[in-house]
């Protein structure tokens, strides 16, 4: 780190002057611009005139002909997305394959704010025209949660009731939780290089960005996993003649608990009521003789054991969001923690087990 002293010039103006090093980086010359940047921290960000010309318009090229792999272009539009990229163009020396074009509009659907602008059999001109400022990222999060908790209850509903309509509408909802997925991890990225924005989308602290993103992955997955169960629950159909009632109900049961565990941890999150966060962590402990048991007396029947795997995830899962919710309300002051105990301290809390059904 570099130290500069300030200097007075004039009756009121005070200046600091730039490293040399830094200016011949950059180019600068004498009555060039330069930005400069307010960051939340108190600090300054000074941004060469140049460069912030190609943040705001720098358009980025995908070459479709070198994605001979499957998918591979749909994951490079992604990534381009989730970095905070504006405009994306897809081009071809010949002709863009339809199997490409099939590709671009598939994603394009499932990336909030992101359109095809123009297409000729060569160019594909993708723009994100979302504004970030008009998002939170608490609202984002329980945006993802409720879906994910929509899916979960929609699969261990199908599940228990052998419905098949049910378990479909859960599998098509995943769509949905990758949506929010990736618009909130774009606002984090984008939250890292504009410091400024990160305030405007409620990241006060900075040092929570990294929890934040851990939060959103995992509420991504147990949106994945619930996907999976609700296809599973697809397959057991040919089998529900030789699978008895009983043992649906005792899967379920558990999943209910799962379920307890994952939505009170994300309530965790925003409440930072350190107690039921360690309650959740020592029902998880409980919860895993449960999971062990069942897994001894499950029939063999194909995808049983597969499904309640899946629910120890889902339950793992649920266990991190709540040691990150501990982590987060520790990083607040000693004053904010103490009226927090002082709140929940006469609150209810979750029990350790439950009964079998």
């Amino acid at each position: 780190m570099e130290s500069r002293k300030v200097q007075k010039v004039g009756y009121s103006t005070i200046t600091v002057s730039l490293p040399s090093q830094w200016i011949r980086q950059n180019n600068i010359k004498a009555g060039d611009l330069v930005f400069i940047v307010p960051e939340v921290d108190g600090s300054l960000r000074i941004v060469p005139s140049d460069l912030a010309r190609r943040e705001e318009a720098e358009e980025y090229i995908v070459n479709a002909d070198v994605c001979d792999e499957k998918r591979l272009l749909e994951r490079l539009i992604v990534g381009s997305y989730i970095l905070g990229r504006d405009v994306i163009r897809i081009t071809s020396t010949s002709r863009i394959k339809s199997e490409h074009i099939e590709e671009v509009r598939g994603i394009v659907k499932r990336l909030i704010g992101l359109g095809i602008l123009e297409e000729t059999s060569k160019n594909i001109l993708l723009q994100c025209s979302i504004d970030p400022t008009k998002f939170q990222m608490d609202m984002l999060i329980r945006r993802l949660s409720l879906i994910a908790s929509t899916i979960y209850s929609e699969a261990m509903q199908a599940l228990l009731e052998n419905d098949t309509a049910l378990a479909t509408d859960a599998i098509n909802r995943e769509d949905e939780a990758d949506m929010m997925f990736f618009l909130a991890t774009r606002l984090l990225v984008l939250a890292q290089r504009k410091r400024d924005l990160a305030e405007k989308i409620g990241l006060t602290k900075l040092v929570l960005i990294p929890c934040t993103c851990l939060i959103l992955q995992y509420l991504e997955l147990i949106a994945d996993y619930s996907a999976d169960i609700a296809k599973r629950a697809i397959e057991l159909e040919k089998y529900k003649a030789t699978l008895s009632k009983t043992t649906l109900e005792r899967i379920y049961h558990l999943g209910e608990l799962t379920q307890t565990i994952f939505q009170k941890a994300v309530d965790c999150v925003f409440t930072g009521d350190l107690k039921i966060a360690n309650n959740l962590l020592e029902m998880r402990e409980v919860l895993e003789s449960e999971f062990e048991q069942e897994m001894r007396e499950l029939p063999e029947i194909p995808y049983l054991r597969t499904i309640v795997s899946t629910l120890t995830k889902i339950a793992d899962k649920g266990a991190i969001i709540a040691k990150v919710a501990i982590n987060t309300t520790l990083m607040k002051s000693d004053n904010e923690i103490g009226k927090i105990l002082k709140i929940r301290k006469h609150e209810r809390t979750i029990p350790l087990s439950a009964k079998r059904i």
